[in-house]
Parts: C-alpha cells; structure tokens; sequence
C-alpha cells in the first residue's frame, strides 16, 4: 500500500515544556490508526500540528509527497486532509441535509455564488452521504433536535464530504453511550474499508482502540513510546506502566490536556 501521510521528527515546545517531541510515523492508504496516551501526553497537540492549527518547531509533515508545514489549515483541507472534533460543530439551526450541502458548496467552491439558491445544490450528494451514515431519515430534522450520537454522525458526513485522502478524528466518540461509541466507529471502519481513506484518531475507550485500530501509536510526554498491534501494546509494560502503574491495562478512562 502506497503511504498517504510522512510525520518526520515533529516537536513542539510551549516556554519550557515540550509538549511533542520527535515524532515519526508513517499512514498507509486505507489504515486506521489510533494515537493513544495518558492526559497530557500531546495527541492532541500533535493532531494540532498534522492540519495547521500548530506550527512546529521542527520536522516535516507530508501529505502524498507534498509538505503540509506553513499551510493554513482551510488550504490543508483543500488538499484533502478532513478533521472531526472532540465537541461537535454544526449549523444547529440549519437542518441535517443542509450542513452537509453547505460542506459540498464549500467543497465545489460554490459559496460565492450568487446565481444560485444554496439549497437547492448538491441535493442528491448530500442524501448519498446521509445514507452512507444511516441518516437519511433525519435529513430534514434541525441540528438543535439532535440526539448528541446523532450530531457525530452528522459530523463524520460532513467531513467526508470533499473526499478527504485523510481523515483525522479527535476523541470522535467523546460523551457517546457505550453502544453509541461501538456503532460510531464500527461505521467509520466500513467506510475506511470500503473508500481507502485513511484515518488517525485519538481515543480513550479502549474497547474501541483495540476493536478497530490496524495498528496504534503510544505518545508519552510527548514521545511515541511504543507503537505495533493491539496485542504488542496490551503485552508492552511500559506502556502498562505508563497508564495504570503496572496495573491491569487499559481499563479506565482519562481525558487529554
């Protein structure tokens, strides 16, 4: 499989902390990769880096052989890297249909036209991406009426709406039910299957790293401390000794800094 995103020595410092550090990894076409780590360890900083939000202070970050450093993050997306968020982010007085259209529109470069009514375009794609959600049946609901599994959903449309080559998902099941949690990113794991986009997402349920990740990334003060399958990372103990002490891993939650 031909590689999609290069991460080469990537490193952030806030004053006198360094809150990422060395970091290198390389994304394959289709993959799903999870970054993991106890609270404050920089996923989230890292993720910050990967679409723009952060400058590094060192390393390199290459999307299909093109370097992603300096750009803002709107043109990163325009060259295919979409992003889902720990707290939902919608139109809530618009309706489900229409967020999506209005994803498209940007997407197509329609916003500025002024010849055409906004919801009237893209209709037909819109619905097919419902569909691929399994929200067809709420398109003409409003946001504001959704259930909080509902919204993620919606989210994940919407990211998926200008064919991103990758996606990356902070905390996307972040304040989901269990059984909410499970159907979220077993359908994002169809849908990696079957378009080959391909995804980093940062997570705390366990249950759902290890269902779904083809490998994971353990970040540790800023550092990747251990990366493999899930069955390397259960087996690893520093890893073990970095979340629970030694304990049984990867039983308990924490939330990122």
């Amino acid at each position: 499989m031909s590689t999609v995103l290069q991460v080469r020595g990537l490193s952030k410092s806030f004053g006198g902390i360094r809150a990422v550090r060395d970091v290198n990894f390389d994304l394959a076409e289709g993959e799903f990769l999870a970054l993991i780590g106890p609270n404050g360890a920089g996923k989230t900083t890292c993720f910050n880096m990967l679409n723009g939000y952060l400058p590094p202070d060192e390393g390199t970050v290459s999307l299909g052989g093109q370097s992603l450093i300096g750009k803002p993050p709107r043109d990163i997306w325009r060259m295919g890297v979409g992003r889902t968020f720990q707290i939902t982010s919608t139109f809530m007085s618009m309706t489900v249909v229409e967020n999506v259209q209005m994803a498209l529109i940007s997407h197509h470069r329609r916003v500025f036209d002024l010849f055409s009514r906004a919801t009237r375009l893209y209709v037909d794609e819109a619905m097919a991406l419902l569909d691929l959600v399994s929200m067809r049946d709420q398109a003409g609901r409003a946001c504001s009426e959704l259930a909080y599994g509902d919204l993620k959903r919606l989210e994940l449309a919407i990211a998926l709406a200008h064919e991103p080559a990758l996606l990356l998902m902070d905390e996307p099941t972040a304040g989901m039910a269990p059984s909410e949690r499970v159907a979220l990113m077993a359908l994002t794991a169809e849908i990696v299957a079957r378009g080959g986009v391909s995804v980093v997402f940062t997570e705390h349920d366990m249950d759902v790293v290890f269902a779904h990740a083809h490998r994971i990334l353990v970040l540790n003060r800023g550092e990747i401390i251990a990366e493999g399958s899930g069955s390397d990372i259960r087996a690893n103990p520093l890893v073990q000794e970095v979340y629970l002490g030694g304990g049984a891993v990867f039983e308990t939650e924490a939330s990122d800094a």
